[in-house]
């Protein structure tokens, strides 16, 4: 099964791809879908949700993933800067949807202590966890680390809603 994550923001929107086979996960690939404002400033909104729209959507043309998932909105103090996010956001949950994907969410927290071991972790222990994940990986960047997190923090928690069916199956029958 392959299986996208997608770390949202309007500038860098991160993703990473992974192919899990039982208790195996390996690195499909990873990168970055850039929006970069204007030249006047922030740029047109509905712009830049288009550009990535259009390369999130390519992502899942060239990969074809069998599901996704995307991590919640850090609400911070900034109302302005979250509203953005949650746009990006959007984005993120449309394209996959869009191609007939089941997408999952993730709060921040959720995914360090699946990928970590620890609800709290800083962004450089993710990285490094990812790492030892996906042995020999090339990370785009920070953003593309915090996408593939999602997407081992995903595959985790389908492998073990599948155990608990399989469990509830024969206690069943």
């Amino acid at each position: 099964m392959r299986v996208l994550g997608i770390d949202p923001g309007l500038r860098n929107l991160g993703w990473g791809v992974i192919e899990v086979t039982g208790a195996k996960i390996v690195h499909v690939a990873n990168g970055i879908c850039h929006s970069a404002p204007g030249e006047a400033g922030e740029g047109d909104l509905a712009l830049r949700l288009v550009s990535l729209y259009e390369q999130l959507t390519a992502v899942i043309r060239t990969y074809a993933p069998d599901a996704a998932a995307v991590e919640h909105t850090f609400v911070n103090k900034d109302a302005v800067a979250t509203l953005k996010l949650g746009q990006a956001r959007g984005i993120a949950l449309l394209v996959p949807a869009q191609a007939g994907i089941t997408v999952g969410e993730y709060a921040p927290n959720a995914v360090k202590k699946t990928v970590v071991g620890v609800g709290h972790a800083a962004k450089v222990q993710v990285d490094h966890m990812v790492r030892l994940h996906l042995p020999g990986v090339q990370i785009a960047g920070p953003d593309a680390a915090d996408a593939l997190a999602i997407a081992i923090c995903h595959a985790h928690h389908m492998q073990s809603a599948g155990r608990l069916a399989q469990a509830l199956k024969r206690a069943a029958g």
